[in-house]
C-alpha cells in the first residue's frame, strides 16, 4: 500500500513591528533621534511632552481604541504585503569593512567639484581599489573594465587625471600602484621639512637601495650626512605601507563624531550603564481626534468614517513606533548587559590583557537572540567609559590557545606583539620568525603567518623597515 504524506514547511514571517523594531535597532543613536523627530512631526497622535495633570478641551487625552472599534475598520497591517525571511537584512549578520571604506572614499569623492562623468569614473576607480588601499590594475585595462562593465567610453588620460584625485583623499597613500608610490603620497601631504624632502629623496631615488638596507651607498649617493638619513629615515619609517588597511579590524571603522549609547558607570566596585540620551515619546489622541473617532462610531456618514479610519492608522502606526523602540531599548539593554558581564574584569581597569575572547555567538547565546540581532546591536554603538569611548565591536574578538592551554583574546596577542617591536633592538629589528620566537617565550603560541597579519593590522612595517643606524 502506497502512503502519502504532507509535508508542513514552516515559514517564520516578519510582522510590521518586528520589521520595524529591526530597523530602529540598526540605527545608532543620533539617526534614532532624528527618527524620533521625523515621526513626532508626520505623526500628530505621538507627543514627546510629559502627560498634563489637569483635564482641559485643548489638552491631549488618552483615549482607548477598543472602545471605538468599528466593523468597517481595517487594521493598516492587513493590508501590508508580508513576506520577509526571518532574517530581513541579512548583509548586517557580520561587519562590513571594505563597504566602509570605499563609502568614505565615495563620500570624500562627492565634495569635490566634478562632473557626472568624472563621478562615475572616480567610483569605478575606487571600487577598483584591493583592501589595503592598492590599485593593482594597469589603467589601459580599466579603461577596457568601464566600457566593458559600466559602458563608459573613456580615454587612459581620463582615467589618470581621477585616479590623481583619489590619491589626494584620505588616507593619504590610497590609490597608490606600488609601495614606492603609496610612500610618496603620504611624504607629499605632509609639511614639506628638510627631513621630509630627503624621505622622499630616498624613495624616489634610492628606493631598491634603501630597502635592501644598503644605507652607506644611499648616503654616499644623495650626499647625506648620517644625522640627515637618521632623521628622513623617521620620517619613512612611521609612513603607512598599507593606507586601506587602518579600517581592516573589525571595530576600527571610518572616523566620525561619536555620541556614545551607554554610559559606564562604577560604584563600590559594582559595574552598571545607562543610556542617557534615550527617551520613549507617549501616545496620546488630542481631543480633536478622539472626537472624530467617537463621531464616526455613532454615524453613518461616510466622510466620516474615512476621516477616522486615517485616525486610526495613524494611531496603529504610533503604537508600533512605539513599542519598537521598547523593544530597542530592552534588546540594547540585555545585549550591553551581556557584554559587561562577560567582560566584567577587562571593564574595571581597562586592561586588554583582561579583554576575554568573544565572538557575537557567545553574546547571542546568553540573551537569547539570534547572532543577526547581536551584529545589529553593536553595529555603530558606542559606550562612554572611565578609560575612553570604545565602538562595541570593539570587545569582540577571536581567540587563540597559550602555552597552558588557555584561551586568550587576539587583542591580548596584539597588544604583546607590539610589546615585542617597542622593546627590540632597532639596529637589529626582529623578523616574524624571531617575534614568533619571542611571542613563545612570552607563553602565546603563534604561527609565523599570524605574526605577518598582526603585524599588517598594528601599522607595523617589515624588520628592514624598522632597522635604524
Amino acid at each position: 500500500m502506497q502512503k502519502q504524506g504532507l509535508e508542513l514547511k514552516q515559514q517564520q514571517k516578519l510582522s510590521p513591528l518586528q520589521i520595524q523594531t529591526i530597523k530602529l535597532i540598526e540605527l545608532p543613536i543620533q539617526e534614532l533621534e532624528q527618527k524620533i523627530r521625523s515621526e513626532l512631526e508626520e505623526n500628530p497622535v505621538l507627543d514627546d511632552t510629559p502627560d498634563p495633570n489637569k483635564e482641559d478641551d485643548d489638552e491631549p487625552k488618552d483615549v482607548s481604541i477598543d472602545e471605538l472599534k468599528d466593523d468597517d475598520y481595517v487594521p493598516a497591517y492587513k493590508t501590508q504585503v508580508n513576506n520577509w525571511g526571518k532574517d530581513a537584512r541579512p548583509e548586517y549578520n557580520t561587519f562590513s569593512v571594505k563597504e566602509s571604506f570605499t563609502q568614505s572614499l565615495s563620500d570624500q569623492l562627492g565634495f569635490r567639484n566634478l562632473s557626472e562623468r568624472q563621478m562615475q569614473i572616480g567610483k569605478f576607480i575606487i571600487g577598483s581599489l584591493g583592501s589595503d588601499g592598492y590599485l593593482r590594475r594597469d589603467l589601459d585595462s580599466l579603461v577596457d573594465d568601464m566600457a566593458f562593465y559600466a559602458n563608459l567610453d573613456v580615454s587612459e588620460q581620463e582615467v589618470e587625471d581621477m585616479l590623481k584625485v583619489i590619491q589626494e583623499l584620505d588616507p593619504p597613500g590610497v590609490g597608490a600602484r606600488s609601495l614606492p608610490e603609496c610612500l610618496l603620497l603620504q611624504l607629499r601631504q605632509k609639511q614639506q621639512t628638510s627631513d621630509v624632502v630627503n624621505a622622499q629623496r630616498i624613495i624616489s631615488e634610492q628606493f631598491d637601495e634603501f630597502s635592501n638596507r644598503h644605507f652607506s651607498k644611499v648616503m654616499s649617493r644623495l650626499g647625506l650626512s648620517e644625522e640627515e638619513f637618521k632623521a628622513a629615515t623617521k620620517c619613512i619609517v612611521h609612513l603607512n605601507p598599507t593606507p586601506g588597511g587602518q579600517i581592516d579590524d573589525s571595530y576600527n571603522d571610518q572616523a566620525q563624531q561619536i555620541v556614545p549609547d551607554f554610559v559606564l558607570e562604577e560604584h563600590d566596585g559594582e559595574l552598571s550603564f545607562v543610556m542617557p540620551r534615550f527617551n520613549i515619546p507617549e501616545i496620546r489622541v488630542s481631543k480633536q481626534y478622539a472626537d472624530v473617532l467617537q463621531n464616526a462610531k455613532n454615524s453613518g456618514d461616510k466622510s466620516q468614517k474615512e476621516a477616522a479610519s486615517f485616525v486610526r492608522q495613524k494611531l496603529d502606526s504610533a503604537k508600533w513606533f512605539v513599542e519598537a523602540l521598547k523593544q530597542r531599548q530592552n534588546t540594547l539593554q540585555k545585549t550591553m548587559q551581556a557584554i559587561l558581564d562577560y567582560q566584567h574584569d577587562y571593564f574595571m581597569d581597562g586592561d586588554e590583557s583582561n579583554l576575554k575572547p568573544m565572538v557575537l555567538k557567545d553574546i547571542a547565546e546568553k540573551t537569547g537572540f539570534d547572532i543577526s540581532t547581536i551584529s545589529r546591536v553593536v553595529n555603530s554603538k558606542y559606550i562612554e567609559t572611565h578609560f575612553g569611548i570604545f565602538p562595541l565591536k570593539y570587545f569582540f574578538s577571536e581567540g587563540m590557545e597559550n602555552k597552558e592551554g588557555e584561551e586568550v583574546s587576539t587583542r591580548e596577542l596584539k597588544k604583546a606583539l607590539q610589546e615585542c617591536v617597542d622593546s627590540e633592538d632597532k639596529r637589529k629589528p626582529l623578523t616574524d620568525e624571531q617575534l614568533v620566537e619571542e611571542m613563545n617565550k612570552r607563553g602565546y603560541k603563534v604561527a609565523r603567518r599570524t605574526i605577518a597579519k598582526y603585524r599588517g593590522q598594528l601599522g607595523i612595517p617589515l624588520a628592514r623597515w624598522r632597522k635604524e643606524l
